[in-house]
């Protein structure tokens, strides 16, 4: 699986990593900075379709994340192994919201995801949220993801400061799993998305 990053500055670069996520970077000049957020979205297109969301920003230039996992699809009758989004129905987008309700509007069954019991408001992620998710997602070599359901009390410890490395600073929950002697720090984005990533020992700090 790939961190796919591309920068536009009068050209493309693109970088890889060996990650579980998907992040498109774009060159954010053409937008003022305070115009750009993360928005929570909803895909509603059939899991194996042609071109689902996170494809059609990467085609547009707009920035977006969406986890990423490998798993066996059945193909032309054939089993195989491929990348696909680890919540088909949810990608986060950084753009403006002026910018994105064009492509709403234009992209059947591509919707926002709005808050519970408010409505028409749009879910946003605070820009240093959404940062520090993708960073420690892309810091580990085998992030694990989990929907809101698959985080049980059983899997949550004791709560963590990690004091250097990668994730020098980072608070969070001590993750637990059965059989494995793995350290994992959970980090979430509240009501949408949690990953577990892990961190050395020797970093962990109980607080």
């Amino acid at each position: 699986m790939y961190l796919r990053c591309y920068e536009i500055r009068g050209g493309v670069r693109e970088v890889s990593f060996n990650q579980l996520i998907t992040f498109h970077s774009v060159d954010e000049a053409q937008s003022p900075q305070e115009s750009l957020q993360w928005f929570a979205m909803r895909d509603l297109k059939r899991r194996h379709a042609k071109l689902p969301a996170y494809k059609l920003f990467e085609n547009l230039k707009v920035s977006y994340f969406t986890p990423m996992v490998h798993r066996l699809v059945v193909v032309n009758g054939k089993r195989v192994d491929q990348e696909v989004p680890f919540m088909p129905d949810l990608l986060f987008v950084k753009d403006s919201r002026e910018h994105l309700d064009l492509i709403v509007e234009s992209t059947p069954k591509l919707q926002y995801r709005y808050k519970i019991g408010v409505q028409h408001t749009p879910i946003i992620v605070p820009t240093a949220e959404m940062e520090r998710f993708i960073y420690a997602v892309e810091s580990s070599e085998n992030p694990k993801f989990y929907s809101l359901n698959e985080v049980t009390s059983e899997m949550i410890n004791r709560k963590i400061r990690i004091i250097g490395g990668k994730l020098d600073g980072y608070t969070g929950t001590l993750v637990t799993t059965r059989g494995s002697k793995v350290k994992r720090l959970l980090v979430e984005l509240p009501s949408l998305l949690a990953a577990s990533v892990e961190v050395e020992a020797e970093y962990i700090q109980l607080v």
